[in-house]
């Protein structure tokens, strides 16, 4: 039987999508209130729209867990895609010729049941003080309290999580559509509780979108307790992104306490 294969890209705006409209879904994250960018919408059938600008992509994987038919779902971004090989990013390269094909997927699957982009090291920090140095530690340890109370079989998990110095980041991964629903009824419920306890009433709109940051760190957490082939692979961004300005950022959040305050 021929499976469905889906990967939702997540954008705010309007840009290069790739040319596999079968595979590739550009969803516009996001959206209710918002002019139509020809894509997707995220406020459409069941749907948490409204709360993008806290829950980032989360929006986007809520929409297609609940509305998307297919049997392996992936989450991708405009900016940011999974490559069967290491590629360098340059103004010329053509997306089409690098992003990761149905055909290189379906090679992937075969023999793994979560692709996951290769791990962000830090090397000098954990997960936990990373955080703890570009953001506030706060949003952890409030998180690590209401995994406590809504899923104590995972507190292991999420400790030792926290004690890594790297992880899978940025959201991505493609699964099962069976998969992505347990993942998702699983953190949601944790999402939605960190929502309601914390006060974010002064926040910046960079630092609201605090539960996007939050879920990347819950997904290695929700990972360390599955027992599934795991396959990581290369990423590419498509956009020129400054690694100078981004390690300058890094050291001074970890020795001088300055925060984050945009993202990289």
């Amino acid at each position: 039987m021929t499976k469905n294969y889906k990967i939702i890209v997540a954008t705010h705006k309007q840009f290069t999508m790739p040319a596999d409209t079968d595979l590739y879904l550009p969803i516009h994250v996001g959206s209710e209130g918002k002019e139509k960018l020809g894509y997707q919408c995220d406020n459409e059938g069941d749907n948490i729209s409204s709360l993008n600008p806290y829950y980032c992509e989360l929006t986007g994987l809520y929409w297609a867990w609940k509305n998307l038919e297919c049997d392996y779902l992936g989450l991708v971004h405009y900016r940011r895609y999974f490559t069967a090989k290491r590629h360098s990013y340059s103004e010329t390269i053509d997306m089409n010729d690098i992003i990761l094909s149905k055909a290189e997927l379906q090679d992937l699957l075969a023999e793994s049941d979560v692709i996951v982009p290769k791990k962000r090291k830090y090397y000098i920090e954990t997960l936990y003080s990373h955080y703890a140095h570009t953001h506030d530690a706060n949003h952890l340890d409030v998180t690590c309290q209401i995994v406590s109370e809504l899923r104590p079989d995972y507190i292991d998990a999420f400790d030792q999580v926290m004690k890594q110095r790297s992880g899978y980041m940025f959201n991505m991964f493609i699964m099962s559509k069976e998969n992505v629903a347990a993942y998702c009824e699983w953190l949601f419920p944790i999402i939605d509780e960190l929502y309601k306890r914390l006060d974010i009433t002064d926040y910046s709109a960079f630092d609201a979108r605090l539960f996007g940051r939050i879920s990347e760190r819950l997904f290695n957490v929700w990972l360390a307790k599955q027992d599934l082939r795991v396959k990581e692979i290369p990423f590419i961004y498509m956009e020129k992104i400054d690694l100078i300005q981004k390690g300058k950022s890094f050291l001074q959040a970890k020795f001088f306490g300055k925060k984050y305050g945009q993202s990289f």
